[in-house]
């Protein structure tokens, strides 16, 4: 009776416990390390909070039409808040993946290896979707100022279009920075692009049917003024 406990109670909580004090200081290390990296994350993100106010980042996105965008999507954080922010959850997550792989385990070391590996190409995919939303704002204002200059009806559509154009091209360059359907993408795009400079050419050349049918008659009719400047100067 007493070998049958032995075997069937005592040896495996023996191995257990043996096992646990094997893991112990890894575990006891994670903490530590996980620990840290979010008093770190809370120190920088706050500091990176205060330095965003200081040089007078909100200022600066209220001009680019920045604040006025993140209001309309529902955010209620102004540019320094989220600066900060984003700044805390790095470093937190730098830092949970640092005390994960202290657990030695093999798996995920091979997973935080993978992360790491990964992270600079989500860094620089947000820098091309930031940049391209800045750009398409600064784009949309050129537009929009150019065709009401020009007196054309549509101006807020032409606007609107071109900066969706931008933003469509610059999430098109975060997937494929980030390797998401890289060939869906690509072709995607091309299709898209392509398809709107065909529905413009086609909606000119239907547009100006009859001043192209005019210039052909006088350049083909060989009549007095078929040649000269002033047959590009009358179009």
């Amino acid at each position: 009776m007493e070998e049958f406990i032995d075997q069937t109670v005592l040896g495996p909580l023996t191995e257990l416990g043996r096992q646990v004090l094997t893991i112990l200081p890894n575990v006891l290390a994670m903490v530590l390390l996980v620990s840290a990296g979010f008093l770190m994350a809370w120190g920088l993100g706050h500091g990176v909070e205060r330095l965003m106010r200081v040089i007078k980042l909100d200022q600066l996105c209220n001009r680019l039409g920045v604040n006025a965008a993140l209001v309309r999507g529902g955010v209620k954080s102004d540019p320094s808040r989220l600066a900060g922010r984003a700044v805390f959850w790095a470093v937190a997550v730098f830092a949970t993946v640092a005390g994960l792989s202290a657990l030695n385990l093999q798996p995920v070391n091979q997973f935080a290896r993978s992360f790491l590996g990964y992270i600079p190409h989500l860094f620089t995919a947000s820098l091309i979707l930031v940049a391209g939303y800045l750009l398409s704002n600064f784009v949309w204002q050129a537009v929009l100022i150019t065709a009401v200059n020009a007196g054309l009806p549509p101006a807020r559509m032409i606007a609107a279009l071109s900066r969706w154009g931008v933003q469509l091209a610059a999430v098109a360059m975060a997937l494929e920075q980030l390797g998401i359907a890289k060939t869906i993408v690509v072709v995607g795009f091309g299709i898209t692009l392509g398809g709107i400079v065909l529905a413009a050419a086609i909606a000119f050349g239907l547009g100006a049917k009859d001043l192209a049918k005019d210039f052909m008659e006088r350049r083909l009719s060989g009549g007095p003024d078929s040649r000269g400047p002033d047959d590009l100067r009358h179009m």
